[in-house]
C-alpha cells in the first residue's frame, strides 16, 4: 500500500518529468522504477556528494535536491520534507512567473 507523502511525490515527479526535456526525463522515469533501486541509491547519493563539492566545474547545488528526490524514494523519512521543499519551490516559481508576466 502506497503511504500518502509516497502518492504525493509520485504526481511531483509526473509533473517535473512532463515538463523536462525528454533527454533527461527518460533516465529520471528509468531509475524510478522499483527494479532500479540499486543503482538509483548509489546515484542519488553520488548527487548529493557531487551537489555538496559545487565549487568544482560541473558539479554544483543542482545536484543535490535531484539526488535527495532520489533518495526520497527509498527512505520515507525523507519524503516529508522533500514534499515541502518541492512545494516551497513551486511556490516560489508560480509566483516569480507571474511578476515576469506583469512586466
Amino acid at each position: 500500500m502506497i503511504s500518502k507523502d509516497e502518492a504525493r511525490l509520485n504526481r511531483h515527479f509526473h509533473r517535473m518529468e512532463a515538463q523536462l526535456p525528454s533527454w533527461i526525463a527518460r533516465p529520471i522515469r528509468w531509475l524510478r522504477v522499483p527494479s532500479s533501486r540499486w543503482i538509483r541509491v548509489p546515484v542519488g547519493l553520488f548527487l548529493i556528494v557531487g551537489g555538496l563539492l559545487s565549487v568544482l566545474p560541473l558539479l554544483g547545488l543542482w545536484m543535490l535536491p535531484l539526488g535527495l528526490l532520489l533518495l526520497a524514494e527509498d527512505l520515507p523519512f525523507l519524503r516529508r520534507p522533500m514534499l515541502r521543499s518541492l512545494l516551497w519551490v513551486e511556490r516560489r516559481w508560480l509566483r516569480w512567473r507571474r511578476s515576469r508576466r506583469r512586466r
